[in-house]
Protein backbone atom coordinates (compact mmCIF):
# COMPACT_ATOMS: atom_id res chain seq x y z
CA UNK A 1 0.00 0.00 0.00
CA UNK A 2 1.09 3.56 -0.68
CA UNK A 3 0.51 5.97 2.23
CA UNK A 4 0.22 9.66 1.31
CA UNK A 5 -0.12 12.35 4.01
CA UNK A 6 -2.73 15.09 3.64
CA UNK A 7 -2.64 18.69 4.91
CA UNK A 8 -4.42 17.50 8.07
CA UNK A 9 -2.02 15.63 10.39
CA UNK A 10 -3.11 12.03 10.93
CA UNK A 11 -5.41 11.95 7.88
CA UNK A 12 -3.95 9.75 5.14
CA UNK A 13 -4.75 8.81 1.56
CA UNK A 14 -3.96 5.17 1.02
CA UNK A 15 -3.62 3.70 -2.44
CA UNK A 16 -3.53 -0.02 -3.05
CA UNK A 17 -0.33 -1.13 -4.76
CA UNK A 18 -1.62 -3.07 -7.75
CA UNK A 19 -0.08 -6.25 -9.10
CA UNK A 20 -1.51 -6.44 -12.61
CA UNK A 21 -1.60 -9.05 -15.33
CA UNK A 22 -3.88 -9.97 -18.23
CA UNK A 23 -6.65 -11.00 -15.79
CA UNK A 24 -6.79 -7.66 -13.98
CA UNK A 25 -5.05 -6.86 -10.70
CA UNK A 26 -4.62 -7.90 -7.08
CA UNK A 27 -4.03 -5.34 -4.33
CA UNK A 28 -3.90 -5.43 -0.56
CA UNK A 29 -6.29 -2.92 1.09
CA UNK A 30 -5.47 -3.72 4.70
CA UNK A 31 -2.34 -4.78 6.56
CA UNK A 32 -2.18 -4.47 10.33
CA UNK A 33 1.63 -4.42 10.29
CA UNK A 34 1.86 -1.60 7.73
CA UNK A 35 -0.56 0.54 9.74
CA UNK A 36 1.30 -0.11 13.00
CA UNK A 37 4.68 0.70 11.38
CA UNK A 38 3.33 4.19 10.63
CA UNK A 39 1.85 4.66 14.09
CA UNK A 40 -1.71 4.39 12.77
CA UNK A 41 -4.55 2.78 14.68
CA UNK A 42 -4.76 -0.83 13.51
CA UNK A 43 -7.69 -1.91 15.69
CA UNK A 44 -10.60 -3.28 13.69
CA UNK A 45 -13.83 -3.62 15.66
CA UNK A 46 -16.39 -3.58 12.87
CA UNK A 47 -16.97 -3.01 9.16
CA UNK A 48 -19.98 -1.24 7.67
CA UNK A 49 -21.42 -0.42 4.27
CA UNK A 50 -23.63 2.47 3.23
CA UNK A 51 -25.62 2.54 0.01
CA UNK A 52 -27.08 5.72 -1.46
CA UNK A 53 -29.63 5.58 -4.28
CA UNK A 54 -29.20 9.07 -5.73
CA UNK A 55 -26.36 11.46 -6.52
CA UNK A 56 -26.24 14.36 -4.08
CA UNK A 57 -26.94 12.28 -0.98
CA UNK A 58 -24.90 13.70 1.89
CA UNK A 59 -23.96 11.69 4.97
CA UNK A 60 -22.11 13.49 7.74
CA UNK A 61 -20.32 15.11 9.43
CA UNK A 62 -20.05 12.33 12.05
CA UNK A 63 -17.68 11.29 14.82
CA UNK A 64 -17.71 9.52 18.20
CA UNK A 65 -16.55 11.10 21.45
CA UNK A 66 -14.11 9.52 23.90
CA UNK A 67 -13.98 7.03 25.43
CA UNK A 68 -15.39 5.54 22.21
CA UNK A 69 -13.63 7.79 19.69
CA UNK A 70 -13.15 5.94 16.44
CA UNK A 71 -10.73 5.76 13.55
CA UNK A 72 -12.17 4.98 10.11
CA UNK A 73 -10.77 3.69 6.86
CA UNK A 74 -13.20 4.56 4.06
CA UNK A 75 -13.34 3.31 0.46
CA UNK A 76 -15.91 3.81 -2.29
CA UNK A 77 -16.65 0.37 -3.75
CA UNK A 78 -19.34 1.46 -6.21
CA UNK A 79 -19.95 4.86 -7.80
CA UNK A 80 -18.13 7.96 -6.57
CA UNK A 81 -18.08 10.28 -3.55
CA UNK A 82 -16.73 13.63 -2.49
CA UNK A 83 -15.21 12.62 0.86
CA UNK A 84 -14.45 15.13 3.64
CA UNK A 85 -12.38 14.92 6.83
CA UNK A 86 -12.88 17.79 9.30
CA UNK A 87 -10.37 18.29 12.12
CA UNK A 88 -12.22 18.77 15.42
CA UNK A 89 -9.20 18.18 17.68
CA UNK A 90 -8.85 21.43 19.72
CA UNK A 91 -5.09 20.93 20.21
CA UNK A 92 -4.44 20.44 16.49
CA UNK A 93 -2.78 23.11 14.34
CA UNK A 94 -5.47 22.37 11.73
CA UNK A 95 -8.44 22.63 14.12
CA UNK A 96 -11.65 23.38 12.15
CA UNK A 97 -9.94 22.84 8.79
CA UNK A 98 -11.06 20.24 6.31
CA UNK A 99 -9.65 18.11 3.54
CA UNK A 100 -11.57 16.60 0.64
CA UNK A 101 -10.88 13.98 -1.99
CA UNK A 102 -12.91 12.19 -4.63
CA UNK A 103 -13.04 8.47 -3.97
CA UNK A 104 -14.33 6.25 -6.76
CA UNK A 105 -14.82 2.61 -7.60
CA UNK A 106 -12.09 3.08 -10.22
CA UNK A 107 -9.34 4.79 -8.22
CA UNK A 108 -9.63 2.38 -5.22
CA UNK A 109 -8.13 5.08 -2.97
CA UNK A 110 -8.96 4.97 0.73
CA UNK A 111 -9.16 7.76 3.30
CA UNK A 112 -7.83 7.11 6.82
CA UNK A 113 -9.62 9.31 9.36
CA UNK A 114 -8.22 9.35 12.92
CA UNK A 115 -10.15 9.82 16.15
CA UNK A 116 -11.21 13.42 16.68
CA UNK A 117 -11.73 14.07 12.98
CA UNK A 118 -15.32 14.20 11.70
CA UNK A 119 -16.19 12.44 8.47
CA UNK A 120 -18.82 12.95 5.82
CA UNK A 121 -19.34 12.50 2.11
CA UNK A 122 -21.62 13.44 -0.76
CA UNK A 123 -22.42 10.98 -3.52
CA UNK A 124 -21.48 12.08 -7.02
CA UNK A 125 -23.33 9.29 -8.81
CA UNK A 126 -26.46 7.22 -8.34
CA UNK A 127 -26.21 3.80 -6.67
CA UNK A 128 -23.09 4.53 -4.64
CA UNK A 129 -21.70 2.18 -2.01
CA UNK A 130 -19.11 3.03 0.64
CA UNK A 131 -17.20 0.50 2.78
CA UNK A 132 -15.93 1.47 6.26
CA UNK A 133 -13.44 -0.28 8.51
CA UNK A 134 -13.90 1.11 12.04
CA UNK A 135 -11.67 0.81 15.12
CA UNK A 136 -14.41 1.08 17.74
CA UNK A 137 -17.84 -0.41 18.23
CA UNK A 138 -20.76 1.95 17.70
CA UNK A 139 -21.97 3.62 20.90
CA UNK A 140 -25.06 5.77 20.38
CA UNK A 141 -24.33 7.86 23.47
CA UNK A 142 -20.93 8.84 21.99
CA UNK A 143 -22.23 9.48 18.48
CA UNK A 144 -22.02 13.17 17.49
CA UNK A 145 -21.84 15.36 14.47
CA UNK A 146 -21.60 18.86 13.11
CA UNK A 147 -23.78 20.39 10.43
CA UNK A 148 -22.65 19.83 6.84
CA UNK A 149 -23.07 23.53 5.95
CA UNK A 150 -21.97 25.14 9.24
CA UNK A 151 -20.41 28.55 8.46
CA UNK A 152 -17.64 27.80 10.98
CA UNK A 153 -16.12 25.35 8.46
CA UNK A 154 -17.23 26.58 5.01
CA UNK A 155 -16.97 23.17 3.42
CA UNK A 156 -17.43 23.48 -0.35
CA UNK A 157 -19.75 20.67 -1.38
CA UNK A 158 -20.08 19.94 -5.11
CA UNK A 159 -23.89 19.62 -5.09
CA UNK A 160 -25.60 22.56 -3.40
CA UNK A 161 -28.96 20.98 -2.51
CA UNK A 162 -28.15 17.59 -0.97
CA UNK A 163 -30.46 14.82 0.16
CA UNK A 164 -30.01 14.72 3.97
CA UNK A 165 -31.30 12.79 6.94
CA UNK A 166 -33.24 14.90 9.47
CA UNK A 167 -30.43 14.29 11.97
CA UNK A 168 -27.69 15.56 9.63
CA UNK A 169 -29.76 18.63 8.72
CA UNK A 170 -30.45 19.61 12.33
CA UNK A 171 -27.08 19.80 14.06
CA UNK A 172 -26.71 23.20 15.81
CA UNK A 173 -24.02 25.76 14.97
CA UNK A 174 -20.55 24.63 16.03
CA UNK A 175 -19.15 26.21 19.18
CA UNK A 176 -15.49 25.38 19.86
Amino acid sequence: MIFNPTPIPGVWLIEPERHEDERGFFARTWCQREFEERGLNSNLAQCSTSFSKVAGTLRGMHYQLAPHAETKLVRCTRGSIYDVALDLRPSSDTFCRWFSIELTQSNHTMLYIPAGVAHGFQTLSDDTEVFYQISEFYHSESSHGVRWNDPAFRIRWPISHPLLSPRDASYPDFKP
